[in-house]
């Protein structure tokens, strides 16, 4: 029998969600920038008087470098994305995107810079065109050809990435584009090490360059494939039951065995892979609707994409896999005893779960914003977990033509907001409308919180 999730729960069942480390950040940043200093050196060291003035000596020593550089790049951005748990807790998923982003236009810049000075170097220094050296590199030299699909699986990637690609792109199909890249660093991996001028004869660098590829990768897949497969040996999760909750909106509950042993905190998100035909090969971010209640947990999902949609088909008794809690998105963020959570669609999920976890004196303020009262998911739920808190409920309907939700309709609703946490959770357009305006209404930049699920 599922709980009903109704209920306000006074004793938790679970282990408390662990608070991030932000001194593991700075120690991060330190090492990644000495890093990037070493290998760059490396890259210097192998480079003399005598090769600078022979033929295509400056191309080729330009190329070293942006290799060298580059790839290291790579590795960070890899890194940034690998779902290093105390790093996702500290920074949050959406700055560790946003960070990957940054470096990847540097990353994928220099790799170019690498291939065209390559050959040019060699077209100068062999006195032939560079249609004709292009060819021979394919024919002629090892593992070239593999490096090349390498830099196009690389260039595919970052195309992908484009804001206005990425906004015409299913996650799914960018999903298995960004997989591919993963064989594009293997295959430029082998290119450098069997080929790379700056490696023969140069048994440090080769131990150097090869302990940083292969540590990557192995922590890759510790991380993406044994924890998971570990963890979820324990769990053991499968479907419960699915509802309907409003238009297009559908709850999962999940069953499993050690719940208990979870450490989670309301607002967070796990990666969540439903091991059914269409679905299995890929894995979805979707945020707790309440606290676990062992042996059962919770998700809120509207339909949108391909497999948002198909939970709602999803049988009872279908094998669930997930990777995480993530996310920062929690009352470890809170500075302040007055809180406010505002939300609008399914953001309202993470702050229905947020609502069970805050400390016990925080007093509460929740904004809910929405089209029609109906497309209000959990709305009894969260006046129960608000009234319990003695905190105050409001709920904006209608149209946003007809009714706006402004810095006036905000600061009449929470009229102390300056000397308040704001959580903020929704769709991108409504979550800039609220940071906005609550900046504008004088609430520090400390103290508002929000996070996005991007790709």
């Amino acid at each position: 029998m599922t709980p009903s999730w109704h209920q306000i729960s006074t004793t938790r069942g679970h282990l408390p969600g662990r608070a991030p480390q932000p001194h593991l950040t700075h120690v991060l940043e330190l090492i990644a920038g000495v890093g990037f200093g070493l290998v760059v050196a490396l890259g210097l060291s192998v480079e003399g008087h005598a090769a600078l003035a022979s033929a295509g000596g400056w191309p080729l020593a330009i190329a070293r470098i942006c290799a060298f550089a580059g790839s290291y790049l790579l590795l960070v951005m890899v890194i940034l994305t690998a779902r290093l748990p105390w790093l996702e807790r500290t920074v949050g998923q959406d700055t560790l995107v946003r960070w990957h982003r940054k470096i990847a236009p540097y990353a994928v810049s220099l790799i170019s810079l690498h291939v065209l000075s390559v050959v040019l170097g060699y077209s100068q220094m062999l006195k032939t065109n560079v249609v004709h050296m292009l060819w021979s590199f394919w024919v002629n030299y090892p593992d070239m050809l593999s490096a090349s699909v390498g830099f196009v699986l690389l260039l595919m990637a970052a195309f992908t990435s484009i804001r206005i690609a990425r906004s015409k792109m299913k996650y799914e199909t960018w999903w298995v584009v960004h997989l591919y890249t993963y064989l594009g660093l293997a295959l430029a991996f082998m290119h450098q090490i069997r080929t790379g001028v700056m490696f023969l004869g140069h048994e440090n660098t080769i131990r150097v360059w090869t302990t940083l590829w292969v540590g990557t990768g192995v922590m890759i897949l510790l991380l993406r494939v044994g924890v998971p497969l570990v963890r979820n040996r324990q769990y053991q999760l499968r479907i419960a039951n699915v509802t309907q909750e409003a238009p297009n909106v559908y709850s999962l509950t999940v069953t499993g065995k050690n719940i208990k042993k979870m450490a989670v905190s309301g607002g967070q998100f796990f990666q969540w892979r439903f091991m059914a035909k269409g679905l299995w090969w890929h894995s979805h971010p979707y945020s707790l609707s309440a606290m676990p209640r062992p042996p059962f947990l919770r998700i809120t999902v509207k339909g949108l994409g391909d497999q948002s949609s198909a939970v709602a088909r999803l049988k009872p008794g279908t094998r669930v896999f997930v990777e995480g809690p993530y996310g920062v998105f929690t009352h470890h963020a809170t500075k302040l005893s007055d809180v406010t959570l505002i939300a609008a669609g399914v953001g309202i999920t993470p702050i229905r779960a947020m609502l069970e976890d805050l400390p016990a004196n925080a007093n509460v303020n929740v904004i809910i914003r929405a089209t029609r009262s109906e497309d209000i998911v959990h709305a009894d739920e969260m006046k129960s977990l608000v009234a319990a808190r003695e905190g105050h409920y409001h709920e904006v309907i209608g149209e946003r033509d007809a009714v706006t939700f402004d810095d006036a309709t905000i600061s009449s609703l929470v009229p102390n907001i300056r000397t308040n946490d704001i959580f903020v959770c929704g769709p991108a357009g409504f979550t800039d409308l609220v940071v906005n305006a609550a900046r504008r209404l004088g609430v520090p930049h400390e103290h508002v919180h929000r996070e996005a699920f991007t790709f």
